[in-house]
């Protein structure tokens, strides 16, 4: 006979209890995981399910490049930009891919996030193969398909740039129909509006149809006095998470650096993503790999901070508060310190 009443027939009695039985399931599952895990520390990233960013983190996890660098990825595929940052705010991931515009208005409201660059690349002014539209003065009296709503930064840069150089107010002088990137690409493909403003990959989508592409969002920049290749789309984390594991944030963004580096080297790389990049011929499969690597940030320092501190401004004059809320400047700790290259 074993002794009774002892300290592991206590424990045993006392899991009848829901609250113990809660937590012993609790603690059984944190160290399955960790067993699971190893040393690797769990990064989750969420982001759309159907997003450009996908392809990079395929291959980070095609290649074990997370592995490699003693981090495990868990990639989580969301509806809407909105649910990635709802997922962010709740908790429920570590990264998410936004703009630095949205960072610097949260970070106006207190809450600690970064942003760290993903791509230069946005959006651009397509039009048909045998359209009059050649420039921004020729969309003057047009109807003009812009995804992303009024608010898209694409179109408010678009704007500026109209006003500074040709004199008129596209908001005022252009028949606008806002709607989501897919449809709009119907729209200019059935010729019921003469032009559209869209995100990149869309853009590269459409030029591998065999239109023609009027002027890119970085052009627009350029054009307005944007020096640099400044990247409006990033990684977006808490600033108080990455102090707690620099050392694995850096490697989440070594392994990044490696894939791109993939992404622009390989184009064998490019026929394996295919069926992720849903591309049903081998014009539009280049048309996104060109676009891609074309997206690439190649510096990230002090000149692009700064240019960012500019675009801001530009971008303010005409978003107003809808856009960036009470913050007046770019908020100083927007882009994480640790990442420079």
């Amino acid at each position: 006979m074993y002794p009774r009443n002892t300290p592991f027939d206590r424990l045993v009695a006392g899991w009848r209890r829901p609250a113990l039985l809660l937590a012993a399931a609790a603690i059984f599952i944190g160290l399955a995981s960790a067993v699971g895990a190893g040393e690797h520390m769990l990064i989750r990233v969420s982001v759309l399910k159907f997003g450009t960013v996908n392809w990079e983190l395929d291959v980070i996890r095609h290649h074990r490049l997370d592995r490699a660098e003693g981090i495990r990825l868990e990639v989580t595929g969301l509806a809407s930009t909105l649910a990635t940052k709802v997922a962010l705010q709740g908790g429920a991931t570590d990264i998410i891919v936004t703009d630095w515009i949205w960072v610097s208005r949260q970070r106006a409201e207190g809450i600690d996030y970064v942003f760290a660059p993903y791509s230069t690349s946005v959006g651009a002014v397509v039009a048909p193969a045998d359209s009059p539209i050649v420039g921004i003065a020729d969309l003057r009296d047009k109807r003009l398909g812009i995804a992303g709503g009024p608010l898209d930064k694409g179109w408010l840069l678009l704007r500026t740039l109209a006003e500074r150089r040709h004199g008129f107010d596209l908001n005022q002088d252009t028949d606008k129909v806002f709607g989501a990137p897919p449809l709009l690409s119907e729209q200019l493909l059935a010729g019921r509006i003469d032009a559209v403003l869209t995100f990149w990959h869309f853009a590269a989508r459409l030029e591998g149809a065999g239109l023609r592409r009027v002027i890119g969002v970085a052009d627009m920049a350029r054009r307005l006095g944007i020096e640099t290749d400044v990247p409006l789309l990033g990684y977006v984390f808490r600033g108080s998470w990455a102090d707690r594991h620099p050392a694995e944030v850096l490697a989440f963004f070594r392994a990044s650096r490696r894939a791109k580096q993939i992404l622009e080297s390989s184009d064998d790389e490019w026929l394996r993503l295919k069926p992720l990049l849903r591309a049903s011929d081998a014009a539009t499969l280049v048309a996104l790999r060109d676009g891609y690597r074309a997206g690439i940030p190649k510096r990230w320092g002090a000149r692009e901070r700064a240019d960012a501190a500019r675009l801001y401004d530009m971008l303010r004059a005409v978003g107003g508060e809808k856009l960036v809320g009470r913050g007046r400047d770019l908020d100083g700790g927007t882009f994480w310190a640790a990442l420079s290259y």
